[in-house]
This record gives structure tokens, sequence and C-alpha cells, in this order.
């Protein structure tokens, strides 16, 4: 068993919260930031076990392995 180290990023929209990991394009939501981060995590196995059915596993491992992650928020005025 590997374990990986993913980004996830959770917003509000409207009522629910959105999250989503963009290191691999996976999105979920729940009625609450702990609910959306659970809903993703479980989103992400799924999507983890299917790329190791389908033998794309190998074409991940580069995004999976990464040492780095930076998260940054940025504040832009647009006039």
């Amino acid at each position: 068993m590997k374990i990986y180290n993913l980004t996830a990023i959770i917003w509000k929209e409207g009522k629910f919260f959105v999250s989503r990991c963009p290191e691999l394009e996976v999105a979920s939501m729940g009625k609450s930031p702990e609910e959306a981060l659970k809903n993703l995590k479980d989103a992400v196995e799924l999507y983890l076990e299917n790329a190791k059915i389908l033998g794309i596993m190998k074409d991940l491992q580069k995004t999976l392995n990464a040492p780095h992650k930076f998260t940054a928020n940025l504040t832009i005025k647009v006039s």
C-alpha cells in the first residue's frame, strides 16, 4: 500500500462546499467542508483504483510522487 500526499481545495458555492484535487482533476462536494473533504478522498481513492484496473497508474506516477507541492492565494485587481 502506498500513501500519496495530494492537494485539496475547498470553497463554498451556494449552499454546498466544492472540493477539488488539482493534481488529478477530481472533484466532489458536501454540505460542510469536512463532508466535502471526505467525499473528495473517497472520489480520489475510486479514481486511483480505476487507474490501476485500466493500467494507467504508470502515467500518474510523476504527479503522485512529486516531492514538492505549492499553494498560494492570489489577490488580483481587475478594473
